[in-house]
């Protein structure tokens, strides 16, 4: 009896690994959210490109190229978050599939989720100081105060990935033995 109510309640456990569906596939919205926000910046840009400042244009590329690094993002998450955790994408023959796919663990995740935010938050930091006129010394300030913060942070990642990664490898080492 005992038995069965534990196997019951693997299987739920398990099988609740599909709630997390959705929040992906709303992500994949996300993307397209992205996406209209990009065309949206082009169409602005393009008709004044003529009479706008260099800095107005640096702006909205650095907004594009912002734009681009979180859909980025978002895909990265989708499908590492996807395969790591619900069930695996079944594209291994085609032949557009990212050579990262199914390679990215949840350590990995981590990296590239902080390394993207890092990117982010440096772009920002740029379209800033471009526009630096507009900006209060306060501002800066903590703009460039939460960068050092998002760049240590990923550096304390990747330091924590390397003491689990070589932790895991000895012991590894010292089964072989």
């Amino acid at each position: 009896m005992f038995k069965f109510i534990e196997n019951a309640l693997e299987h739920l456990m398990f099988s609740s690994r599909w709630l997390l569906a959705p929040f992906y596939v709303g992500l994949v919205f996300a993307i397209v959210l992205v996406l209209a926000k990009f065309i949206e910046e082009i169409f602005h840009l393009a008709p004044h490109i003529i009479d706008m400042s260099e800095s107005a244009v640096v702006l909205g590329v650095l907004t594009m190229v912002d734009l681009s690094l979180v859909a980025n993002l978002l895909l990265i998450i989708i499908f590492s978050g996807y395969e790591n955790f619900v069930s695996k994408i079944n594209v291994a023959e085609h032949e557009d599939r990212p050579e990262w796919m199914g390679k990215v663990d949840f350590s990995g995740l981590k990296i590239k989720l902080i390394g993207s935010i890092v990117a982010i938050s440096g772009i920002e930091l740029l379209k800033a100081f471009v526009n630096i006129k507009d900006m209060s010394e306060h501002s800066l300030i903590w703009m460039a105060t939460i960068h050092v913060i998002l760049v240590f942070t990923g550096v304390l990642f990747a330091f924590m990935d390397k003491i689990a990664e070589s932790n895991h490898q000895a012991h590894k080492d010292n089964d072989h033995h």
